[in-house]
């Protein structure tokens, strides 16, 4: 066995595929987090989780939510997201990763059928080998193949599966698909991980951002690890699917409640954000016109992706980006098909540290 993995690590390094771990420099200037909003650096935050977390006796979550791990601090958290975002219900999770796993695994069932975007998550992916049901994938952000599936479709029920705004693409959600779910009566499930805290009039995602009412067939995931500068993820949803999900989904019943700092830190940072909305949007919009105007390139919200198309060279520019002090994703296969440089215009930059790296990047791609 131990020579079978020597082989599969060397074609990996052949293949310019090959990854490690690496301890993050804080000298660096970070463009490659999903910290979005630059929420990991505010300790004015981390003080106050802190505050709340050491009011209560215990700073342990100590066993899953059905057992008696679910605190106080989960249950203010889960209503404080309902309220923000229109939903009736909800619950949190380690991850979003295992959010993924719980809907997915758990809301399929044998005779249903699930309409997922050819670009969804790994996590999603995985999580469809976990249920009976027909997976059907549909051309990237296409609501007409989307469309014709849904009426070709005999399943007692359907699921749509999609993101807000795509992780690697960096494109919003085609709004055509949200009215299909309605049209076909299918359950929608949104992973909002990268879109909540950064697009939308109270930056609360892709519902927000087109200004729509909640209906009972959505389903909303998003993470705390990235516009919300803290760990793990929750589900929204209207109260029966979250009380379903609660009986039923592994990640939820077998898994140690989330934690109980992260989770108040989750909730100081939402505050932070519906407190700062507009303020924080139009900062937003400024960094997305540095982009435009550096790189050509139009985003909607800060995930810049740059098309490379070789594994070497993209391993170029980000090592020759670090002797410049900035730090950059360099995303391979098999995360994308294609080699790029993930650009993350993260608010917790200067935008003329911003405005530095776009062109240090034009210059190496012109």
């Amino acid at each position: 066995m131990t020579k079978y993995y020597e082989k599969e690590l060397a074609a990996l390094k052949r293949s310019g595929r090959y990854r490690q771990r690496k301890l993050f420099d804080e000298n660096l200037i970070d463009l490659a987090s999903n910290d979005y909003l630059g929420l990991s650096h505010n300790k004015a935050l981390m003080d106050e989780a802190y505050k709340r977390v050491s009011s209560y006796s215990s700073h342990s979550s100590k066993a899953s939510m059905l057992v008696n791990g679910y605190h106080p601090i989960h249950a203010s958290f889960e209503k404080a997201l309902c309220e923000a975002n229109g939903f009736e219900d909800g619950v949190i999770l380690g991850s979003g990763f295992s959010a993924n796993v719980a809907m997915i695994e758990t809301l399929l069932r044998k005779g249903d059928e699930l309409f997922m975007d050819e670009k969804y998550h790994a996590s999603g992916v995985m999580a469809t080998k976990l249920n009976d049901a027909q997976t059907t994938y549909f051309k990237h952000n296409d609501a007409d193949e989307l469309e014709r599936l849904l009426k070709g479709s005999s399943a007692k029920r359907k699921v749509i599966a999609v993101e807000g705004i795509y992780s690697m693409d960096a494109d919003l959600l085609n709004v055509e698909i949200i009215h299909l779910a309605n049209k076909y009566d299918a359950l929608l499930i949104l992973d909002e991980a990268h879109s909540s805290g950064v697009i939308g009039k109270k930056l609360m995602g892709i519902l927000d951002y087109y200004n729509l009412p909640i209906k009972q067939n959505y389903i909303k995931m998003g993470t705390l690890g990235k516009a919300y500068g803290s760990f793990g993820a929750y589900i929204l949803a209207s109260s029966h699917i979250i009380d379903y999900l609660i009986n039923r989904a592994k990640p939820i019943i077998y898994a140690t409640a989330p934690s109980l700092f992260d989770t108040a830190l989750g909730q100081v940072s939402l505050e932070y954000i519906l407190e700062n909305s507009q303020e924080l949007s139009t900062k937003i919009k400024e960094y997305q016109s540095i982009i435009t105007e550096v790189l050509d390139i139009k985003v909607d919200g800060l995930i810049v992706p740059i098309d490379i198309g070789d594994n070497r060279k993209v391993m170029q520019i980000q090592a020759e980006l670090m002797q410049e002090n900035y730090l950059v994703g360099a995303i391979r296969q098999p995360t994308v098909d294609f080699a790029i440089i993930r650009l993350i215009a993260r608010l917790g930059v200067s935008k003329e540290e911003l405005f530095n790296v776009c062109n240090l990047i034009q210059a190496k791609i012109s």
